[in-house]
């Protein structure tokens, strides 16, 4: 889960809890919207919402994708109104080029108010990235989650909602989705290394080994020419880096586990000749099923003007 206010990298959390939240849906003052006409309390009146605060770039949204793809697919019809905040946590975040562009990456059809401004982060008394607020029929809140998981609580109190505010509709079955985590549980992240930021303001010591001509500026370390690699130590299945090419706009580096080619425990991101090529500032997926301990990621790149702004990690 990652935070901003306060700067901290917390751990990743699955509950629910009211305190501090907003009382009331609040004025969804957004800087533009995509996928819909300017939404508002008044207009929402008698729907149930759904509000999903994102980052594009943010793996433990990403991991909810899923479900809130299902809840749009399977409940739009029957008042249910998923209302997507993007509030950006990099600069380039804030480019509706990039936006818009993760907006289609991810395949979101429902709602979409970009927040630059955190206006309706604040409004929320929001703290984390991805955070849900489950509002009813007048609007009121209903519970909050931070993080990931529950997500057959979630779908449960929306069913709840729709049913109260029309006792005569036919709900679907309980989503596939939501009936497999029930089954299968949020799977565990002890021991798992934690979110590590390159830039500056963010980055601690001992975390990171940067080679060669490295830039280091608030959110992100830049590569200035030759060679550079990044070496990090870790303990996880999976590994996340968020990147932005140079002036070229595209960017390649090669991926290395315990000195060695990435091999058969490569992202999704890299190709079979353990390169991970990628066009745009978005998150890059190094690594997945490696054996959960501690291994070292070496990561090398030519690419002039190539900005690596923080990892990730899962089990």
């Amino acid at each position: 889960m990652r935070t901003i206010l306060p700067l901290l990298v917390a751990s990743i959390v699955a509950g629910a809890c009211m305190a501090g939240a907003a009382s009331r849906l609040p004025a969804l003052k957004a800087h533009r919207w995509v996928n819909s006409a300017p939404l508002t309390p008044e207009g929402l009146r008698g729907k149930v919402v759904l509000v999903d605060v994102w980052e594009y770039t943010c793996i433990n949204w990403i991991r909810t994708l899923p479900y809130i793809r299902a809840w749009n697919r399977d409940y739009a019809s029957l008042g249910l109104v998923v209302v997507g905040v993007h509030s950006p946590e990099f600069e380039f975040g804030k480019r509706a080029e990039n936006v818009d562009r993760g907006i289609r990456d991810h395949g979101l059809t429902h709602p979409i108010a970009i927040d630059n401004e955190f206006a309706i982060w604040r409004a929320l008394d929001n703290n984390a990235w991805p955070a849900k607020y489950l509002f009813d029929g007048q609007g009121h809140l209903v519970k909050q989650w931070i993080g990931e998981g529950s997500y057959h609580e979630i779908e449960s109190e929306i069913r709840r909602l729709l049913a109260a505010a029309d006792p005569g509709v036919r709900l679907p079955p309980v989503s596939h989705e939501a009936t497999v985590f029930a089954k299968t549980g949020q799977p565990s992240y002890a021991g798992i290394t934690g979110e590590t930021y390159l830039g500056a303001d963010r980055r601690e010591r001992g975390t990171v080994t940067l080679e060669g001509d490295w830039r280091s500026e608030r959110q992100y370390v830049e590569l200035r020419k030759g060679t550079g690699k990044i070496v990090l130590p870790f303990t996880a299945g999976e590994v996340n880096l968020v990147m932005q090419p140079g002036p070229s706009g595209s960017a390649a580096v090669i991926v290395l586990v315990d000195g060695q080619p990435v091999g058969d425990v490569r992202g999704a991101d890299v190709g079979s000749d353990g390169v991970a090529r990628f066009e745009g500032p978005r998150m890059i997926r190094l690594v997945a099923g490696a054996a959960r301990r501690q291994h070292v990621l070496t990561l090398v790149t030519s690419d002039p003007g190539v900005r690596a702004f923080a990892f990730t990690f899962g089990p």
